[in-house]
């Protein structure tokens, strides 16, 4: 009889961090296994449970069987099989008996090809294996393809030695109410579980697998799902919001509900004082060290007030909010010195200090690296049009808050705390925020309008691609310890949204830029692959949200970065006329015809020399339409540039069909690559329409 599967394992507290990936995959690895092996029906389900002490999982519709298989073996090449009057040799005889056959048992056998030769083969029918036989080594597996961060190693009363995320200390397997024979990691299944630490009241008996939530929770304390645990506590947290906004990651509701069992919502509170700390702080603290939700009001400013969540139900909570008060007043009160103390001092008088840092052995101390970004930054500005005064400034500043109390507790806060810091020493407003964006991923795109942040936002990247790239650091495979990837997607977005100022600074000469302020020589083939590496970012970025054929067609020509996209949107334009597949597929033929060819070109056409019908209407044509098509292309009207090429079709479909363009006579030949050339060039501006050939 089909029923539900449940296997739990008790532990110590397991890591809350990956505790939901580790319940996730715990499931996942034994529904495919279990699938695989025939014991699923098309309406079987898993679900996985994840608490501090425990995985577990239940799948309906186990079969107590897998189901009878089809079976196919190949006996041997008949070659092998027969010999040259068609009897068979000993070597068939002896699989015949391994096989549980014999001589009078050959019709039975087919003769088919195995895609190389002709062959014999059996069919039969393999019976079914029983779930409790295959169940331990099913179990074993998914086990040893957990995602555990780090294995522990623990003994066993025996003296033997186990390995797993953390010591095991009972096992669970049901089939329906059926304890099954299961034994892993030391331990013999059973159908009695714990439950919460402090709140169960004893060892709780699971008297069938479909039971195991509702006794967990009824006797033992304990919300078993990862999943339901989790809408708990946001359903708590906003009952307790009173109408204001609780601030709530999803990184920290994962680890909080990680960390309990039975979750119970409570308030605290801190006093008001605290509130002139800067809130990033406040919160930084309530949740890297004390794991407890910020609450704000409607206009995000933050509350004297704090929202945590209890392991631990009790009729008065008035003990566990007051020892958490007392916790977060201390931090707090740290967090304040550290801000009151930094304010003492003046970002610019920390730049000495930078100097006994070192940036990288190659490279130098970061106060080297702080002078290459003021430079940069300068180089930029000048180019972008703004203060270059201030852009220099920013860059100099840059890095000045590695060295204040803050920074140094909360390494998160970096750039941030420069950008108050900065503020409060009266520098512009433009200055603090560019110290702010600095290290932030994807920063709003209207910071990056701002031409002396945008200075500074790019003079940081360029800088550490061209650096940490030309000393061999580049990224391989998931590595990239530096952050070179997100340095090139930063590239990219001020780029664009720096739209059509960006002309005045061309990628390859930002780059090349960077490269001559180093101390050291760097080699400068690297900026090729630097160019490379970004327009590669480029294209999977891209290929995320449109056709991929037409995004290879544009990167490939590696455009402006601020083009790229609205390039593509052209391209997908072009590819939905009628006239797109055999344009496309012409100008693949060009391409390699002029690959071969080159040496051949005239430098021009020389219309004397255009005898055949097709070829002169061609070239008439092209002059017809390639002024239209590039005043279009240079006004930045890139689908209209390519739109207009579909006229062309006809004509270079005749061309194609009654010219020969490798004409014996050399001249003819020459003029006709030439007026190629000429197509090829019109053809290509915007993208390299090749792509796009089906």
């Amino acid at each position: 009889m089909n029923d539900s599967l449940l296997l739990e394992l008790l532990c110590e507290e397991l890591p809350p961090k990956a505790l939901k990936k580790l319940g996730d995959e715990f499931a996942r690895q034994l529904y495919d296994g279990l699938q695989r092996q025939g014991f699923l029906t098309p309406d079987s389900r898993a679900t996985a449970f994840a608490t501090p002490r425990r995985l577990a999982l239940r799948i309906t519709q186990v079969r107590p069987v897998s189901p009878d298989a089809p079976k196919r073996e190949k006996v041997l090449p008949l070659a092998v099989a027969f010999n040259a009057q068609g009897q068979p040799q000993p070597p068939l005889l002896k699989k015949l008996a391994a096989l549980g056959l014999s001589e009078a048992d050959l019709p039975q056998l087919k003769r088919e090809s195995d895609g190389k030769a002709e062959a014999l083969f059996y069919d039969s029918i393999a019976p079914g294996q029983a779930l409790d036989a295959v169940l331990p080594e099913l179990v074993q597996g998914a086990l040893t393809q957990l995602p555990i961060p780090k294995v522990m190693s623990y003994q066993l009363a025996d003296m033997s030695t186990v390995q797993f995320v953390r010591p095991v200390h009972r096992l669970v397997a049901l089939h329906g109410a059926r304890v099954l024979p299961l034994q892993v990691l030391g331990l013999t299944a059973g159908n009695a579980t714990l439950g919460h630490r402090f709140l169960s009241q004893g060892e709780i008996s699971i008297n069938h697998a479909d039971a195991y939530e509702s006794a967990l929770e009824a006797h033992g304390k304990v919300v078993a799902s990862f999943t339901e645990r989790r809408a708990r506590i946001e359903q708590q947290l906003q009952r307790h919001a009173q109408g204001e906004v609780v601030i709530m990651p999803d990184a920290l509701l994962d680890e909080v509900t990680a960390l309990v069992e039975w979750p119970v919502v409570l308030e605290g509170h801190f006093d008001a004082e605290f509130l002139e700390v800067p809130q990033e702080c406040l919160i930084l603290t309530m949740q890297l060290n004390q794991k407890y939700f910020a609450v704000a009001n409607a206009q995000g400013q933050l509350q004297a007030r704090f929202l945590l969540v209890s392991n631990l139900e009790t009729q008065d909570s008035r003990l566990i909010v007051g020892g958490n008060e007392r916790v977060l007043r201390a931090r707090l009160a740290d967090a304040k010195f550290f801000y009151d103390q930094d304010r003492k001092q003046r970002l610019d008088t920390r730049l000495d200090g930078l100097k006994s840092i070192v940036y990288h052995n190659k490279l130098g101390s970061l106060a080297q690296r702080v002078e290459r970004l003021v430079k940069i930054s300068g180089y930029v500005a000048q180019k972008l049009g703004a203060d270059l005064q201030q852009a220099q400034r920013a860059a100099r500043l840059l890095k000045c808050d590695l060295l204040t109390g803050m920074v140094g507790e909360f390494p998160e806060l970096q750039g941030l705390m420069g950008a108050y810091y900065a503020r409060h020493d009266g520098e512009s407003a433009s200055v603090a925020r560019a110290i702010e964006v600095q290290y932030q991923a994807r920063p709003p795109l209207a910071d990056l309008h701002d031409q002396l942040v945008a200075s500074t936002y790019l003079a940081e990247r360029a800088e550490v691609l061209v650096g940490i790239w030309g000393i061999g650091l580049q990224p391989t495979g998931e590595k990239d310890p530096f952050a070179l990837r997100r340095a090139a997607l930063g590239l990219i977005d001020a780029y664009v949204a720096l739209g059509a100022q960006a002309q005045a600074l061309p990628l390859r000469d930002l780059l090349e830029f960077a490269r001559s302020v180093f101390h050291v020589e760097l080699p400068t083939s690297c900026l090729d692959e630097i160019v490379g590496f970004i327009y590669e970012r480029c294209r999977h970025a891209l290929a995320a949200q449109f056709d991929r054929a037409a995004v290879d067609a544009v990167i490939s020509l590696q455009p402006p970065l601020q083009e790229v996209a609205k390039r593509v949107e052209a391209v997908l334009a072009f590819a939905a006329l009628p006239e797109a597949q055999s344009l496309a597929a012409a100008n693949k033929r060009i391409s390699n015809i002029l690959k071969k060819t080159e040496a051949d070109a005239a430098v021009s056409v020389t219309v004397q020399w255009l005898q055949e019908k097709a070829e002169q209407v061609l070239h008439a044509e092209l002059h017809q339409i390639k002024p239209r098509a590039e005043q279009q292309f240079s006004r930045g009207d890139y689908s209209a540039s390519l739109q207009a090429l579909a006229a062309l079709r006809p004509s270079v479909d005749a061309f194609f069909n009654e010219v020969m363009v490798m004409a014996e006579d050399s001249g003819l030949r020459a003029n006709r690559i030439a007026l190629l050339r000429e197509l090829h060039g019109l053809m290509n501006r915007v993208a390299d329409l090749s792509k796009l050939a089906a």
